[in-house]
C-alpha cells in the first residue's frame, strides 16, 4: 500500500492577521522578559534614574512658586533678596542635575538595548544555521536578513524606548498628581475631567497604527529581498545579461514608493492622534486657568500657586498623552518582537537526537531502505512558524502532477565502491545526494551509514563523514587560504599546499598576485570555473571524508580545465565510497555500478555493458545522450574492478576498492 501523498507546502512565515484586535500577548511579554533578565541590574538602575528625574522635575515648579510668593515683593511683603538668590541657584542647579541623571539613564538604556540586539541576533543566526535546507529554498534571503537587521532594532526599541517611556511617564504622572493635589484638589479635579479625550482617540487610532507598522515592516522585507537578489554577483550578472536594468529599477522604485506612502500614512495618522490629545490638553488648561484665576481674584489661591499649578498641569498632560498612546506604541513596537520570534519558532526539521551516535571514521557503506521522499511534505511542527497556502486538501490525482521525488528506493553501496547515478532531468538524482548528506530526511524509509540510521548520528560526525562537491562550487569572499581552511581551520600551510597539489591547483595559485592570500571575490568570481572546481576539491581533500557525493559538472569547462578537474577528482575519489551524478560517458564507464533513475524510481542497476544488453531505460539514455560521445571520442577497456577511460576531455581512473 502506497503512503498517502502529502499536501503541498510552500514555506514562509505565518503572519498574524491585521484584523485581530489590538492586545498585548502575555506569552510574548514573558519571552521578552526572558531576554531582558540578564540586564536586571541595569534595569533597576534605570528605574532609579527615572525616580530621581521625576523628583527633580517635581521640584522645579515648587521653586517657581516660592520665587513668586515668598521672594518677590507683593502687597505688604517687601521681598527677600537672599531667598531669591538661593532659589535662582536652585533653578539653575536642577536642570544640571537632571541632565546628569539623564546621561546616566541613557548609558544604562544603551547597554540594555545594544546587549539585547546582540543577544537576539546571536540566537537568530544560531537558529537559522540549525534550520533545514527546505527552509532556505522556501523563504527569500532578503526577508530573512530583514528579520536580523530591521526587526531586531525595532524589538530593541520596544524595551529601551517604549517600555522605558511608559515607566518614566508613569512615575512622572504619579509625582505630578501628588504635587497638584497638595496645591489644590479642586483644580486637580478639573484637570482630570478631560482625561477621556486622551484615552478614546488612542483606542480608535491604535489599531490603524499597528496595521500600518506591520505593512511597513513587510514592505521593507520585500525591499531587502530585491536588494539581496539583484545586488549579489549572480543577480547583477543576470540583470545585465538580460537587459533588465530599467525593469529592476522600476521594481525597486515601486518598493521605495510603497515604503514612502506607508511612512506618510503613519506620520499623518500619528499626527491626527496628537491633534486630538493636544485638544484635550488645551481644554484642561483653559478650565484650570479660568477657575484658578477666579480663585486668585477671591483670595483663595496665591498667584505663585496658580503658576506652579499651570506648570504641573502641562507636565501632567505630557505623561498622560504618552501613556494614552503607550498601549498603541507598545503593541506596535511588539510587532518587531513577533516577527523575530516567528523565526526563532520556525521548527528545526533536521535535528540531532538526544544521545546521538558519533562515528569516528565510518567505513562508508550506504544503504537506502525503501525510501520515499516529497519536497511538498509539511513538517510535523510547521504550525509554529510556517503556513500552508489554504485549508488541508486531498491528495491530488496523478494527472495533476508528481508529488513524490523518490518512490520506494532501495540500494546498497559498499565501502570504497564507485557508483554512478544516471537518469533524465527530474529523475531524482540530486534528491538522493541531498538525502545522503541529510539536507533532508526521508518521508518514509531509512538511510543507513555503516548500518546506522542517519537520524541516529550526530550532525557533526555526519558532516565529517560525507563530503559533497556540487555542480557550482561556492567560495567565500575571502582569501584562497581561508576558503581552504573552511574545511579544516587548524590546517597548516604545508597541508594547504599538499591539498592544492593533489587537486592540481597549486601552481595556478602561485601565479596569482598574492598566492594563497589572494582574495577570490564574491562567490569566487575572480577565478575561472575550472579553478573554482579544483579549489572546492582541494577543500574536500583537506576535510578527508570517507564518503564522497559528487554532482559532476565539467560539461561547461574547456578541455584543459576539464582534464585538470577530472585528474583532481580521481585523486579525491581514491579509496573512498563515491556516489556521482554522472554527466560524462567516462564516469559511467569507470563506475563499479550504475543506478538508473526515472520518475523518482530506481529502474535498473548494473554495469554499462550489462545494462546495454538489457536494452532497457539505460540503453535508451545511452543512445540518446552518450552514444555520440563514444563514436570516435572514447576508447575504454575494463579489467576486473579497475577501469581506465580516455576521452578527448581528459582521463578518469576508477578508485581502488
Amino acid at each position: 500500500m502506497l503512503p498517502d501523498a502529502p499536501r503541498p507546502w510552500h514555506g514562509g512565515w505565518r503572519r498574524a492577521e491585521d484584523s485581530q484586535p489590538l492586545r498585548l500577548n502575555r506569552t510574548l511579554l514573558r519571552r521578552i522578559l526572558h531576554y531582558a533578565a540578564p540586564y536586571r541590574w541595569a534595569l533597576l538602575g534605570t528605574l532609579l534614574t527615572i525616580a530621581l528625574g521625576a523628583a527633580l522635575d517635581t521640584l522645579q515648579p515648587q521653586l517657581l512658586r516660592m520665587v513668586i510668593d515668598q521672594a518677590l515683593p507683593h502687597d505688604t511683603v517687601p521681598g527677600n533678596p537672599r531667598l531669591l538668590a538661593f532659589l535662582s541657584l536652585g533653578i539653575l542647579a536642577l536642570p544640571l542635575a537632571s541632565g546628569l541623571v539623564g546621561v546616566w539613564q541613557r548609558q544604562l538604556t544603551a547597554s540594555i538595548g545594544e546587549g539585547l540586539i546582540a543577544d537576539l541576533r546571536r540566537d537568530l543566526y544560531a537558529h537559522l544555521l540549525r534550520l533545514g535546507f527546505r527552509f532556505f529554498t522556501s523563504v527569500k534571503t532578503g526577508e530573512t536578513m530583514a528579520r536580523i537587521t530591521t526587526d531586531v532594532v525595532g524589538a530593541q526599541r520596544a524595551i529601551t524606548g517604549t517600555a522605558v517611556s511608559v515607566v518614566t511617564n508613569g512615575v512622572l504622572l504619579a509625582a505630578t498628581l501628588a504635587a497638584m493635589l497638595a496645591l489644590d484638589w479642586r483644580l486637580t479635579t478639573l484637570g482630570l475631567l478631560v482625561l477621556p479625550i486622551f484615552i478614546l482617540p488612542s483606542w480608535h487610532v491604535g489599531q490603524r497604527l499597528r496595521q500600518l507598522t506591520r505593512q511597513q515592516l513587510e514592505a521593507n522585507a520585500r525591499l531587502h529581498g530585491q536588494l539581496t537578489e539583484t545586488l549579489n554577483i549572480n543577480g547583477v550578472l543576470h540583470v545585465k545579461l538580460f537587459g533588465r536594468r530599467q525593469a529592476e529599477q522600476a521594481r525597486f522604485v515601486k518598493h521605495v514608493q510603497e515604503l514612502r506612502d506607508l511612512g506618510i500614512r503613519l506620520a499623518v495618522t500619528g499626527r491626527w492622534l496628537m491633534v486630538a490629545l493636544g485638544l484635550g490638553a488645551a481644554i484642561g488648561s483653559a478650565l484650570v486657568y479660568g477657575v484658578g484665576g477666579l480663585l486668585v481674584i477671591h483670595g483663595q489661591l496665591t498667584t505663585g500657586a496658580l503658576v506652579a499649578f499651570a506648570v504641573y498641569l502641562a507636565r501632567l498632560y505630557g505623561p498622560v498623552t504618552s501613556l494614552a498612546s503607550a498601549r498603541v506604541d507598545l503593541a506596535t513596537a511588539l510587532v518587531s518582537f513577533e516577527r523575530v520570534f516567528q523565526v526563532l519558532d520556525t521548527p528545526v526539521e533536521i535535528d540531532e537526537k538526544p544521545g546521538a551516535i558519533a562515528l569516528a571514521r565510518p567505513r562508508g557503506a550506504i544503504t537506502f531502505d525503501h525510501v520515499w521522499f516529497s519536497y511538498f511534505e509539511l513538517p510535523t511542527h510547521a504550525a509554529l512558524g510556517f503556513h500552508a497556502d489554504d485549508a488541508p486538501r486531498p491528495a491530488p490525482a496523478p494527472t495533476q502532477g508528481r508529488y513524490w521525488a523518490l518512490e520506494d528506493i532501495s540500494f546498497q553501496v559498499e565501502p570504497g565502491e564507485f557508483v554512478a547515478l544516471v537518469g533524465p532531468s527530474g529523475a531524482g538524482k540530486s534528491t538522493i545526494t541531498y538525502l545522503i548528506a541529510r539536507l533532508y530526511d526521508p518521508t518514509r524509509g531509512r538511510i543507513l551509514l555503516d548500518g546506522i540510521d542517519l537520524r541516529d548520528l550526530t550532525l557533526e560526525s555526519l558532516a565529517r563523514a560525507i563530503g559533497m562537491v556540487p555542480q557550482e562550487p561556492y567560495l567565500f569572499h575571502d582569501t584562497i587560504a581561508a576558503n581552504l581552511r573552511f574545511a579544516r581551520p587548524d590546517a597548516t600551510d604545508a597541508e594547504l599546499e599538499a591539498a592544492a597539489r593533489a587537486a592540481f591547483i597549486h601552481e595556478r595559485i602561485l601565479e596569482l598576485p598574492q598566492g594563497y592570500d589572494t582574495i577570490v571575490g564574491e562567490r569566487g568570481y575572480r577565478l575561472s570555473g575550472g579553478e573554482k572546481q579544483r579549489l572546492a576539491i582541494a577543500r574536500l581533500i583537506l576535510a578527508d571524508p570517507p564518503v564522497l557525493v559528487l554532482d559532476e559538472a565539467t560539461s561547461s569547462l574547456d578541455s584543459e580545465s576539464e582534464q585538470a578537474v577530472q585528474q583532481a577528482l580521481a585523486t579525491l575519489m581514491r579509496g573512498r565510497t563515491t556516489i556521482v551524478i554522472a554527466h560524462r560517458l567516462s564516469t559511467i564507464l569507470a563506475a563499479d555500478r550504475i543506478l538508473v533513475l526515472d520518475g523518482g524510481r530506481l529502474v535498473e542497476v548494473g554495469h554499462h555493458n550489462e545494462l546495454l544488453a538489457r536494452n532497457g531505460r539505460y540503453a535508451r539514455l545511452y543512445h540518446t545522450q552518450f552514444r555520440h560521445l563514444a563514436n570516435g571520442q572514447a576508447e575504454h577497456r575494463r579489467t576486473g574492478n579497475d577501469a581506465v577511460v580516455s576521452t578527448d576531455a581528459g582521463l578518469l581512473t576508477a578508485p581502488e576498492s
